[in-house]
């Protein structure tokens, strides 16, 4: 699992992230934001905590972390209807996708 503070951050985000760890806020929140994903996919993040009613921060922090363990993928940018800005996409990952070649 990876470590949800930066190097360059503070002591107290670094306490801060190995708390979310330890508590396994972060494994629940990852759960959150993959389902959301699979019932709402190629929203934006914005979008998706619209949609689902989960922060939006608390996504964008998560999402990413889906792409890093092969669980959600970042897709095609379009005008987020929230903001109207320009933002990725996300999409679920169907099962046995995921997997590793071994050669």
């Amino acid at each position: 699992m990876n470590h949800p503070a930066r190097a360059t951050d503070v002591g107290t985000s670094h306490e801060a992230a190995l708390h979310l760890i330890a508590s396994g806020q972060q494994a629940i929140q990852q759960d959150r934001a993959a389902k959301a994903v699979q019932q709402c996919p190629g929203l934006t993040s914005m979008e998706l905590a619209r949609a689902t009613g989960h922060d939006r921060y608390m996504l964008a922090r998560r999402l990413p972390e889906l792409l890093e363990s092969g669980r959600a993928w970042r897709g095609p940018k379009k005008a987020c209807e929230v903001s109207g800005r320009s933002a990725c996409t996300w999409w679920p990952v169907a099962p046995g996708e995921n997997l590793a070649l071994v050669i």
